[in-house]
């Protein structure tokens, strides 16, 4: 390290600080950055609901096993806001959520569905895994192709959240098929 005399500064102190994505002034302010940007508010916004649906999704399931995977997912959606807030930061951007219209209606689908199920059925349980695995679809595709737009602007760093992100969706998904094919599916055709 070097050391340097008082009221003196290094050469590294004197450069001007770029915004951790290295971004330049031309790529922050053209059509498809912003284009970028504007999803990514998107889906901010489709995870912070979707952190406050998962709860009414808990505790709506009969089954122990969903109610707990919604219970983790909740935990993992609120990871996936911080996720998000992160990237913000790291393209030099303020986290601003934009109504997302699609996860809205998921969202109210998931609702209609608890409302017009039985309380206590596999029935509902299935239907709940049903929207679930609508939301989670959702993601996948909007973080996937997020993932790959910031590959193409060489948002490496974000890229790689990104993909955090997506893994942790397609697992999700998985984990949702798992828990209707093993004993869901069969008890509610059962009632």
């Amino acid at each position: 390290m070097t050391q340097t005399k008082p009221g003196k500064t290094t050469a590294s102190e004197k450069r001007p600080v770029k915004s951790a994505a290295n971004i330049s002034p031309e790529m922050k302010h053209s059509e498809f950055h912003q284009f970028f940007v504007d999803e990514l508010k998107d889906i901010y916004w489709a995870e912070k609901h979707l952190a406050k649906s998962l709860p009414k999704m808990q505790k709506a399931s009969c089954s122990e096993d969903l109610a707990a995977a919604f219970e983790k997912h909740t935990k993992e959606t609120e990871t996936h806001v911080a996720t998000l807030e992160k990237i913000f930061e790291q393209l030099d951007e303020r986290a601003v959520a934009h109504k997302c219209e699609a996860m809205q209606g998921l969202l109210e689908e998931a609702e209609e569905i608890i409302s017009d199920t039985e309380s206590e059925t596999f029935t509902r349980d299935a239907g709940l895994i049903l929207a679930a695995q609508k939301v989670e679809h959702y993601e996948i595709a909007t973080y996937g192709t997020l993932h790959a737009f910031a590959e193409q602007m060489g948002h490496s760093e974000v890229a790689k959240l990104l993909q955090q992100t997506l893994d942790n969706e397609k697992a999700t998904d998985v984990a949702l098929t798992g828990i209707a094919q093993s004993f869901v599916n069969e008890q509610a055709v059962a009632e």
